[in-house]
């Protein structure tokens, strides 16, 4: 049960807001105006709720999925969105996601009852992984969620618990998941020859009914999914020559997000050198933070993309009456959440430079483990009581470990005025594979604390704890 948080700050110390210099975030409105109008605020919440603090914003996720939903509406298909629930722990954001009329995509036994605490049904539910356990199996059977056959292995032990567990009259609903040529080094999925063979199972197992088929590919580009889509159709018609009635396509996740302007991100991309790194390491790669495509525009590239017979994937779709599925994760909480971290010491270093220490680690902004860099600036909450704020100054940041790789940011910073001791450093849109994916308790610490932000019917804003 939530709480309703008294959010009146109870000592009146002065709060300003500087936003960063180089690489500032896209913020959405509501986000902006309160932490840029109610700094007080921010800061009040952290010194109650301690540091790390995560705050996430569902209302966010409706609109993120009403921009996809007009995407696919605009070529007259049919289309279901499925919720990676791995992308965030918050309950609030799969509660919202279920609100707006996703479903749920899934790969763990907890995430299907977190899942079900939302209300939504088996038929909204879509199970995805590679290394399915038999009681996970087994749950997804009871309550009839879509599953998505990883190995021939697996599709082996879900017919022997088919067998097994369900009634005379029972049914497990599945799909198959596509190796393509292009990952054919990978470990996941069924190559061609290996789908063909299941078909050829499946048809000869009455208590299975064939959905459809998957496939989930690394990276952000639209063409490597019109490619793998056009190689699916071979497969499609051979599952119906066999008496098979697939009606659906998952093509997986991996739509694109903006977290900043592009052309600051290619300005910084093309000009950052070694001395640029407190370690003088450049990373080799990085999530495309200020690419040229939104979700929405991928989806739409996606659907007009073509074979070579000029055939375009939306008159496919139509053609042969099939539903597309997509499993957006980063991209359905685009600007869902933000991190907040409290500056314990900043320190000068032989270089000139400084390394910030902040109450909190790495494991709550954990794009460094991944050997890249967050590339957006944090938004400066200071103290504004001093008469003279701090100087300029750049800075790399560090959190309050042991481990020399508790770095979250090896970049130097430049900021306005050097945070000091007592300062806020917030960190936008974190609620996709950021602000929780690694989070532990080392050294005892206790879990950052989740609050979620929503309004009052007055309008007002409000706070509640994250259940």
């Amino acid at each position: 049960m939530t709480l309703l948080l008294n959010t009146t700050p109870a000592t009146p110390v002065r709060w300003h807001t500087v936003m960063p210099v180089d690489l500032p975030p896209y913020l959405e409105q509501n986000i902006a105006d309160w932490l840029k109008q109610s700094a007080q605020n921010v800061a009040w919440l952290t010194e109650m709720y301690g540091s790390p603090l995560n705050v996430v914003w569902p209302h966010t996720v409706a609109q993120n999925l009403a921009a996809m939903t007009a995407a696919t509406a605009r070529f007259g298909i049919r289309a279901r969105f499925f919720y990676g629930v791995k992308v965030n722990q918050s309950q609030a954001l799969l509660q919202a996601a279920a609100a707006a009329g996703a479903g749920a995509d899934i790969s763990s036994l907890q995430e299907l009852q977190d899942a079900l605490r939302t209300g939504l049904r088996g038929d909204r539910l879509c199970a995805t992984g590679p290394a399915k356990t038999p009681d996970f199996l087994h749950e997804l059977m009871l309550h009839n969620v879509q599953i998505v056959v990883d190995s021939p292995q697996e599709l082996n032990d879900i017919m022997t618990l088919t067998a097994r567990w369900l009634p005379p009259s029972g049914s497990v609903r599945l799909l198959l998941r596509l190796r393509p040529e292009a990952s054919a080094h990978g470990r996941f999925g069924l190559t061609s020859g290996e789908i063909t063979r299941a078909l050829e199972d499946i048809a000869a197992c009455p208590r299975v009914q064939f959905v459809g088929f998957h496939f989930h590919l690394s990276g952000y580009a639209a063409h490597s999914r019109i490619s793998a889509f056009f190689d699916l159709l071979p497969l499609l018609e051979k599952s119906r020559s066999l008496g098979l009635r697939p009606n659906t396509i998952d093509i997986g996740g991996g739509l694109p997000v903006q977290y900043l302007a592009s052309d600051r991100y290619r300005a910084w991309i093309a000009g950052q050198q070694p001395a640029d790194y407190h370690n003088a390491n450049v990373p080799t790669g990085f999530y495309p933070y200020g690419g040229e495509t939104n979700a929405e525009q991928w989806l739409t590239q996606f659907l007009e993309g073509q074979d070579p017979q000029g055939r375009r994937v939306a008159d496919v779709l139509r053609e042969e009456e099939l539903t597309l599925c997509v499993e957006p994760g980063r991209s359905l909480v685009d600007q869902s959440a933000v991190t907040i971290f409290r500056v314990v010491r900043t320190r000068p270093q032989p270089d000139g430079h400084h390394v910030i220490f902040v109450e909190g680690s790495s494991f709550s902004a954990c794009e460094t483990w991944f050997n890249s860099e967050f590339l957006i600036d944090p938004i400066h909450v200071r103290c504004a009581n001093d008469a003279q704020p701090a100087p300029f100054g750049q800075a790399w940041i560090a959190g309050h470990s042991c481990l020399d790789e508790d770095v979250i940011a090896h970049r130097l910073v430049r900021f306005r005025h050097l945070p000091q001791p007592g300062d806020l450093l917030v960190f936008a849109n974190t609620a996709g594979y950021q602000m929780d994916l690694l989070e532990n308790r080392f050294h005892r610490h206790p879990l950052p604390t989740r609050l979620v932000a929503w309004h009052t019917p007055l309008r007002r804003l409000a706070f509640s704890l994250d259940e």
